[in-house]
Formats: C-alpha cells, sequence, structure tokens
C-alpha cells in the first residue's frame, strides 16, 4: 500500500470532520444537554447500530459505565447490541427487525434516550427502535450519514438528528466516534464542572 494513499485516508477525515464542525456543533449540544437533563432525572440512555454502529453503541455505553477521561460515579447506559441471548432469541422467534424494538419496550422508560445508530438512517432495526422509543415516550438522539435516509422521515421535532455530510461510510463512522466522544465530554463538563 503507498504511503499516499494512506495519507490521502487522513486528509479526507479531517476535511469531513472540518466541514461538519460548523453543522453538528449545534445539535451536539442539544444531544448533550437532553442526555445530560435525562440521566439528572434518573433516566437512562439506551443505544443500538448493525456492524460498526453497534461497536460505538457499545463505546458510548462503556464511557458513561465506567468513565471517559475524569473519575466519576457510573451513568446509567446500555447498549441494546450486547445480549447475544436476547439477540438471537428475538431474532429466531420474531425477526433481526425486532431485534432492538423490543428492548426498547422491555426496558424503555418516559424520559429516557435512545442512541439510534445508522450511517445509512435505513437499518429497519434501528428504526423499529425508534418507532417503539417514540411510543414509549423517550427523545430520540439519530447518529447518521448520508443525508439521513429514512431515519429523517421517522424522527419527531423532539428529536435530535445529527447527520454526519458524507457518503462514505468510514468518513461517517470516524465522526460518529468523535461525536460520541463530545457527548462524553459535554456529560462529564455538566456533572463535574469544566476543567
Amino acid at each position: 500500500m503507498s504511503v499516499e494513499r494512506i495519507q490521502q485516508h487522513f486528509r479526507d477525515s479531517a476535511a469531513v470532520k472540518l466541514e461538519a464542525l460548523e453543522s453538528l456543533s449545534m445539535p451536539i449540544a442539544a444531544a448533550v444537554d437532553t442526555m445530560f437533563g435525562a440521566l439528572a432525572n434518573g433516566n437512562r440512555i439506551l443505544a443500538c447500530g448493525n456492524g460498526g454502529s453497534a461497536a460505538d453503541a457499545q463505546h458510548f455505553a462503556a464511557e458513561l459505565i465506567g468513565r471517559f477521561e475524569r473519575e466519576r460515579p457510573g451513568l446509567p447506559a446500555i447498549a441494546l447490541s450486547t445480549d447475544t441471548s436476547v439477540l438471537t432469541a428475538i431474532a429466531n422467534d420474531y425477526s433481526f427487525e425486532q431485534i432492538y424494538s423490543k428492548q426498547v419496550w422491555a426496558l424503555g422508560q418516559p424520559g429516557d434516550v435512545l442512541l439510534a445508530i445508522s450511517t445509512s438512517g435505513n437499518s429497519a432495526n434501528v428504526l423499529a427502535a425508534i418507532e417503539a422509543a417514540h411510543e414509549r415516550e423517550m427523545i430520540v438522539v439519530a447518529l447518521t450519514g448520508k443525508g439521513g435516509g429514512r431515519m429523517q422521515d421517522v424522527l419527531s421535532d423532539t428529536d435530535i438528528h445529527i447527520c454526519v455530510p458524507s457518503d462514505r461510510t468510514a468518513r461517517i463512522q470516524e465522526v460518529h466516534l468523535l461525536t460520541i466522544h463530545c457527548l462524553c465530554d459535554g456529560i462529564d463538563a455538566m456533572l463535574l464542572g469544566e476543567d
């Protein structure tokens, strides 16, 4: 592999992040406020996605339950992609499309937040989770790219859509990870004060 090809990945990633800086700062700040408000009221955050987005959901939950960069008590977050028995039972007995919505129905409470991650915005099981979250009176924070896909059509006015301005999955995932770190840092800053 050529060094130039590797360097181009870095340049492309930096360019998308700089473009996203302007368009995503306000919705990320709104998401921090929403998530902190939920946590401060004794609610929790459920997170879901597929593939790399499932890994991002797990990463987010781990940062809240453990810690991000500063010591603090654990915060209640659940990655819905982690219990293989639940996932395979629902997929087998019902359908793969319901693996997250059934969990949202069972675990979600009014005032909780669903972090719904889909690079395309078209993941059927994440869309179903959003519908379940609305029925459970939860707020949705959606992380997407590629124009938001079908997800932008199912979000309500009280939901927050963070749509990365890119069509490349790798670049979208890189900005999603940065967004997750911004969310965790913002929650910590509201809880512990800015350092």
